[in-house]
């Protein structure tokens, strides 16, 4: 049995912006009398909040950025530790790590999120989930994904990361249907799979539901690393976007063409670097509002995410905007010979080349001001001219080429994952 579509997801878009409009005057009267940062902002800016009627009118309030959590996080708290249930960090990216509060309403609420978006991946209670991710570590992630299963009836089978022969193991030991993990590391399953021996084209395993990077391109075709894990196992790929701020996720339904909003949890905005909403099609940062949350609830806050968006119905019966794949974080743009580049077109040029089994990029400044490129890559084997071969296929697809240092797997790996990582790090700025 399929989990029914929340009714809000089926309304028209102009039903769903009433419902939302309705939403914010309670949730800004909330924060009024609760948040002592927000307080302080209304007072600041001689913001009246009744006045606040329609989502257009939001622009009269300035947004938030990670920097305001980071620098007064205590300020963003509405209510007392007598209240706090969990606590959870984020993975400091891009920057110093803040720590979220959450209330049981929040974790009630992050469950909803978790069980709505895997049934958006077509899972029901006959479904089970093998967990590739941390659970612990104050990680948001896990804890969801678990719970999210759990709400919707499901089974879920909590590994956590790395270890393929454990991976393995518990595959053929209980036969879960459905990965969840870094898809990335879903090669790295295969290439011991193939060294082992494993017969993993005949495993349970249905689909696998990929988490922090992403698998399409801006048309909604797989990239070259969901096109590397297509060729060699015949699994339904599911991508997905969340944040620990907004405690929600954007995931994709069976047809693959973006992930769908939950209107019942985010208002969303999509803005450029003036902070005006940019047009749909066109990049923008994704801007939320948390609908829901009662300990550290968001206004307008700015995820630092560029992607783009599309309000076309979904012939799965959600009417719901999708958002494209992550093109890329705003600080991590790189301004190199000329041309403006996010990490991820390098990441979509060394996924597709053989012999390259991991890579870490690293951004610099050098003695003029400028953006420097370093590339270190790992492989098992280096042919002959392969440096020559890798900046050849950066020039032809970027018309620019980083300089590059060629390692062992085992050195990037050190790179990649440090002692307190909980995914592997592949962009380092050193700006």
């Amino acid at each position: 049995m399929n989990t029914p579509i929340p009714e809000i997801e089926k309304k028209q878009l102009a039903e769903i912006k009433a419902f939302q409009e309705q939403s914010l005057a309670s949730f800004l009267s909330y924060l009024q009398a609760h948040s002592k940062f927000y307080k302080a902002l209304f007072k600041q800016h001689s913001i009246d909040i009744s006045a606040i009627k329609s989502l257009e009118d939001l622009q009269k309030i300035p947004t938030t950025d990670k920097e305001d959590l980071q620098v007064r996080s205590a300020d963003f708290c509405c209510v007392g530790p007598e209240k706090i249930i969990d606590y959870i960090t984020t993975s400091g990216t891009l920057g110093n790590p803040v720590t979220f509060a959450l209330s049981e309403n929040d974790l009630q609420r992050l469950a909803y999120n978790e069980s709505i978006s895997l049934a958006c991946t077509g899972g029901n209670e006959h479904e089970i989930y093998q967990l590739m991710t941390t659970l612990d570590r104050r990680f948001m992630a896990g804890l969801a994904y678990f719970m999210g299963a759990r709400k919707l009836g499901a089974g879920c089978v909590r590994v956590g990361s790395g270890i393929p022969e454990l991976q393995w193991d518990t595959i053929f030991r209980i036969a879960p249907t459905a990965i969840i993990t870094v898809p990335s590391f879903i090669l790295k399953l295969l290439d011991y799979a193939d060294q082992h021996k494993i017969e993993y084209k005949n495993s349970s395993i249905k689909k696998a539901i990929c988490i922090g990077e992403p698998i399409r391109t801006a048309n909604f075709e797989l990239n070259a690393l969901g096109k590397r894990i297509a060729e060699r196992w015949n699994i339904q790929l599911y991508s997905t976007y969340a944040s620990t701020e907004m405690g929600a996720a954007f995931t994709e339904c069976e047809q693959g063409r973006g992930g769908h909003h939950h209107p019942e949890l985010l208002i969303v905005e999509f803005l450029d670097e003036q902070g005006n909403h940019v047009k749909e099609g066109e990049a923008g940062e994704l801007t939320v509002t948390t609908l829901g949350v009662e300990a550290m609830p968001l206004l307008r806050f700015r995820t630092g995410d560029i992607c783009i968006y599309d309000t076309s119905p979904c012939s799965c019966g959600r009417n719901t905007l999708r958002i494209g794949p992550i093109i890329g974080r705003k600080k991590q743009m790189i301004k190199y010979k000329g041309t403006s580049l996010y990490p991820s077109a390098f990441y979509d040029i060394l996924n597709t080349m053989e012999h390259v089994e991991n890579y870490v990029v690293e951004v610099s400044t050098n003695e003029i001001g400028t953006d420097e490129i370093l590339i270190r890559i790992g492989c098992r084997y280096i042919p002959e001219n392969f440096e020559k071969e890798i900046k050849d296929h950066f020039r032809a697809r970027l018309r620019v080429s980083p300089a590059i240092v060629l390692s062992s797997v085992e050195e990037i790996n050190k790179l990649q994952f440090h002692e307190n990582s909980r995914k592997p790090i592949v962009f380092i700025d050193r700006r």
